[in-house]
């Protein structure tokens, strides 16, 4: 799956190297706990995933090769980063154990996708990346998964309003530039923007 960056704030974290024996994430996974993050490597699915690189013609960056349970994902199942040579899998899959290798897949097929291309950039889930999901025997993957992991809720810490309509636009992050109502423009202004209707904030928490 895509590389996605996001800002979190991390009130616990925890780091270290699972079992080498085991696959799943650890029970004390902390997922429902919105303010506990862990990071854990498992050895079992990297030696895994570095065989299916062997496999593959793609053995000079196995021994880089990390992967690992990273409970900042939320919604996405997995995560690849090929300049840091990194899997990382949402601990929730825990509870599809069936999923998990297929996961491992997907996101191995985007590391061994840029490694064929080199420095060549190619689409996330482009003919590359579709050619080494049939080679790593996930011919039919599809770019998203449908499990049904809980959608993240975000609370509105900031309100502002329109000093004309009175209109209230709730936002979770403080708004740092100029911005104003764009029905008050449309109407007074022929849509431009107005000073006049400039946001103004009126409760945080």
């Amino acid at each position: 799956m895509p590389l996605l960056r996001q800002v979190e704030f991390a009130f616990r974290t925890v780091a270290g190297i699972a079992d080498p024996g085991r696959i799943s994430a650890p029970q004390d996974a902390g997922v429902t706990d919105p303010g506990y993050n862990y990071v854990e490597r498992n050895l079992n699915l990297e030696e895994t995933a570095r065989d299916l690189l062997r496999a593959h013609g793609a053995t000079q960056m196995t021994a880089e090769l990390r992967v690992e349970w990273n409970s900042r994902l939320k919604t996405a199942a997995g995560r690849a980063d090929y300049r840091q040579k990194l899997i990382s899998l949402n601990p929730q899959l825990s509870e599809y154990p069936s999923e998990i290798d297929r996961t491992l897949r997907h996101e191995l097929a985007h590391i061994l996708a840029q490694f064929r291309a080199g420095r060549r950039r190619i689409l996330p889930h482009g003919a590359e990346w579709q050619l080494a999901c049939v080679d790593l025997g996930i011919a039919d993957e599809k770019r998203c998964h449908n499990l049904p992991f809980p959608a993240r809720t975000y609370t509105a810490r900031f309100v502002y309003h329109c000093p004309s309509c009175r209109q209230e636009f709730p936002r979770v992050r403080r708004v740092r530039r100029a911005i104003a109502c764009l029905a008050c423009c449309r109407k007074h202004n022929s849509g431009g923007f107005d000073p006049r209707f400039r946001l103004r904030l009126r409760t945080s928490c």
